[in-house]
């Protein structure tokens, strides 16, 4: 049997990161979740069981959300990273090689299948 996908939903607006969170939950996924980037850091410290990381690009705080990723990708490289915006178009070469994005407002499905995919990639 295969082990559930353990993902860290990083999203500083609380009702969208609680409607992500509780259908990743329901699809079977075991979600660690984080208002901003310092929040993310300490998670990804302390659980290293994390695979993916879903994370908003605009954040308050120390990093936003690329300053996040290319954080990720230097000391996590096994993470995979997607991430989302609803209000920046990003280029993919703005994002650490092997990245998703995903324009706000996003299908739920759509970021469940993703992660799948990105994971056994």
């Amino acid at each position: 049997m295969e082990h559930p996908l353990s993902v860290l939903v990083v999203e500083d607006e609380e009702l969208i990161r609680l409607d992500i969170v509780d259908f990743l939950e329901q699809e079977g996924f075991i979600v660690h979740e984080a208002a901003d980037a310092d929040e993310a850091i300490v998670l990804l410290e302390s659980h290293s069981s994390i695979s993916v990381m879903f994370s908003d690009i605009d954040m308050p705080g120390s990093m936003d959300g690329l300053k996040l990723a290319a954080a990720v990708r230097d000391r996590w490289p096994p993470v995979k990273i997607v991430m989302t915006s609803g209000h920046k178009m990003v280029e993919i070469t703005d994002l650490p090689d092997g990245s998703l994005f995903f324009s706000k407002p996003y299908r739920h499905l759509e970021i469940a299948s993703a992660f799948r995919n990105i994971a056994s990639a």
